[in-house]
C-alpha cells in the first residue's frame, strides 16, 4: 500500500519533500525505491538539497586537534554539531588521524574547504578528499613533480575548490623549489604551480608570472568565491594573493592600508563572515600579552575585489589568541587561544565562551560545514577507490 502511495506522487512533490531531510535520513530513505533512489543519487536533487540547507541551522563543525603524548602526538578528528547554547555534541565517534599528521603538519596544513560539503584533509604529502555527512572518502594521487638531485621543494600553499566552468573540482599547490646543499646557504627560489584536476584525475603543472611570497598564517587558503587566497608578501608590503579555480589567473588584493605593515607587531586571518571575505587582525601570539593594549579587529570587504570597501566592522577583546579558525552561526567568531581552548565571541552579544574541547596548543583547525549528499569524485581504473569510514 505504501509503495502504491509513493508511486502516484509527481516528482516535484516529491523533491519538495524530500529536500528538506538531513543527509542521514535520505541515505535510508534511498531504499524506500528504486526510483527514489535515482531520484536523490540525481546531481539536480544534490545541489537542490545542498540549496536547501545552506542555513546557520544546518551547520556543523569538523574540529581537529593534537593531543600530546610522551612520544608522539595523536591527532584527531572530531564531528560537532551545536543545536544548543551549552556547547557542541558529537555526531558520531572521533577518528584518529596521527598516521598521516603530526603536530608540526595539523599546524601547518590546516583542513581545506568545504565545498559543496567535501573537505580536503593534507599534511606533506597525503591528500584525502572526504564528505562528512555520507563518510565517503578517497585518496588523491601523489603529485609526480619532484626536482633534481641537491634541490629541495616545498609547499607553501595549497587550497581546493570548484571550476564551474569544467563542472570539476581542483586542487591547487604553490611550491617553491631551491639549491639546497648540505653544506651552504640555499639558492634563489623558483615557484611552481601544482593543479590536480579531479576531471582528468591528474596533476599537471601551470605556466605562470613571478608570484609574490607567500607568507604563511593559520587561518588563510581560504575558498571564496571559487577563488583561492593566500597571504603573500611584495618587497614590505602585505597582500592578498587570489587563484581563480576556473581561469587559473593569479591577482593581488590590498588588504587596509592601516594594516598594511610587516612589523610583526600583528598577525591576520582570512574568514567568511555574514557571506562577506573577512580580515581578522590580531596580536602576534608570539609577542608578550599586553591585557589593555591587544585587540582584535575585523576587516568586512563589502564589494569583494575592491579594496577600498574595507570596513572595521568590529574591535574586540578576547583571551590571548593563537589564531582566527571560522565563522559558527553567522555572527560567531571562533578562534583558538594560546592555551590551545577553543574560544567562541559572538559580535552581535559580545559574549565570549570557552569551550570544553581543546587541544595542543597551535594544533586547532575548524571547519564549518553544511551537510551535503555529493560524490566523491571517481578517480581512473588505476586510482585508489572511495571508501567508508
Amino acid at each position: 500500500m505504501v509503495n502504491g502511495i509513493i508511486k502516484k506522487l509527481g516528482d516535484d512533490l516529491v523533491n519538495n519533500i524530500l529536500v528538506r531531510f538531513p543527509v542521514k535520513s535520505l541515505i535510508r530513505l534511498k531504499c524506500i525505491s528504486k526510483r527514489w533512489y535515482t531520484l536523490i543519487q540525481s546531481t539536480t536533487f544534490i545541489h537542490l538539497h545542498l540549496n536547501y540547507q545552506t542555513t546557520i541551522q544546518h551547520e556543523f563543525i569538523l574540529f581537529k586537534h593534537s593531543i600530546k603524548e610522551p612520544n608522539e602526538f595523536i591527532s584527531i578528528l572530531s564531528f560537532l554539531s551545536g543545536d544548543n547554547d551549552d556547547g557542541f555534541n558529537h555526531l558520531f565517534p572521533d577518528i584518529n588521524v596521527t598516521s598521516m599528521s603530526s603536530d608540526f603538519n595539523a599546524t601547518f596544513y590546516p583542513l581545506l574547504g568545504p565545498c559543496h560539503g567535501l573537505i580536503v584533509l593534507t599534511d606533506l604529502t597525503t591528500i584525502i578528499i572526504f564528505n562528512p555527512a555520507t563518510r565517503n572518502f578517497r585518496l588523491i594521487p601523489p603529485s609526480p613533480f619532484g626536482c633534481p638531485q641537491g634541490f629541495h621543494r616545498s609547499v607553501e600553499g595549497i587550497g581546493f575548490g570548484f571550476d564551474s566552468i569544467s563542472k570539476y573540482y581542483k586542487i591547487v599547490r604553490i611550491c617553491e623549489v631551491f639549491w639546497n646543499p648540505w653544506d651552504g646557504y640555499p639558492g634563489p627560489k623558483e615557484t611552481k604551480i601544482d593543479v590536480y584536476d579531479f576531471s582528468m584525475d591528474c596533476w599537471r603543472e601551470v605556466e605562470q608570472v613571478n608570484l609574490p611570497l607567500i607568507y604563511w598564517v593559520p587561518c588563510a587558503e581560504m575558498l571564496y568565491n571559487e577563488v583561492v587566497h593566500w597571504f603573500a608578501t611584495i618587497e614590505m608590503s602585505m597582500i592578498i594573493l587570489c587563484f581563480d579555480m576556473s581561469t587559473e589567473i593569479f591577482r593581488n588584493i590590498n588588504i587596509p592600508d592601516v594594516c598594511n605593515n610587516l612589523t610583526h607587531k600583528q598577525y591576520y586571518g582570512l574568514v567568511i563572515l555574514r557571506g562577506c571575505l573577512t580580515l581578522i587582525s590580531y596580536p602576534n601570539p608570539i609577542s608578550p600579552t599586553d591585557p589593555i593594549n591587544d585587540k582584535v579587529h575585523v576587516w568586512v570587504m563589502e564589494e569583494y575585489g575592491e579594496s577600498k570597501s574595507w570596513i572595521l566592522k568590529n574591535t574586540i577583546r578576547v583571551v590571548p589568541v593563537e589564531s582566527p579558525l571560522d565563522v559558527w552561526k553567522n555572527s560567531i567568531l571562533l578562534f583558538q587561544s594560546k592555551k590551545g581552548h577553543l574560544i567562541s565571541y559572538d559580535i552581535n552579544s559580545n559574549e565570549e565562551k570557552e569551550h570544553i574541547l581543546h587541544g595542543s596548543p597551535g594544533s586547532l583547525s575548524v571547519i564549518v560545514y553544511e551537510e551535503g549528499l555529493t560524490s566523491i569524485p571517481p578517480g581512473s581504473q588505476n586510482s585508489s577507490k572511495a571508501h567508508n569510514f
